[in-house]
């Protein structure tokens, strides 16, 4: 079973801007936008709605960078694949939604350690430019136990 998911990050330069998750899954941890492709949704609808609910931006220039996917056997056993996408450019400003506090980070400074430990092996190929595809396997929500990630 696959659930599908969309994750957004601006780029802009020597900046990314990144939300700091105010609660439930991911709660604590720094990360993109974005969330659950709805039904008769497409994942680029999905990656719209999900950045302007969490972060109040549209972005009018963006492309998909890759596909990842995550499996948490010890949680609900499913797939979750998640179609990532930067945002270059964007209309409106970041602002605090009750989901997500966004900050901009130099790309020098991205905070691994508050991130998902999967971050570290993938963000670097999407701050490149590259395109890639990875799959992660957990034990717990800290804890990668396969991995396998290629440049596309």
């Amino acid at each position: 079973m696959k659930k599908v998911l969309t994750l957004c990050i601006v780029h802009q330069e020597d900046k990314v801007l990144l939300g700091m998750k105010k609660r439930g899954f991911g709660e604590g941890r720094w990360n993109g936008f974005g969330g659950k492709v709805e039904e008769g949704e497409s994942v680029q609808e999905a990656m719209l709605r999900e950045i302007k609910e969490e972060a109040g931006l549209r972005p009018t220039l963006f492309e998909k960078r890759g596909v990842l996917e995550f499996h948490y056997p010890k949680e609900d056993n499913k797939i979750h694949e998640v179609h990532v996408f930067c945002a270059t450019e964007f209309a409106g400003e970041p602002v605090e939604t009750e989901e997500m506090r966004p900050t901009w980070f130099a790309t020098h400074e991205v905070p691994f350690d508050l991130m998902w430990p999967d971050d570290q092996y993938w963000f670097p190929l999407f701050l490149q430019g590259k395109k890639f595809h990875g799959r992660f396997s957990f034990g717990d929500f800290n804890t990668i136990i396969e991995h396998k990630l290629q440049e596309l």
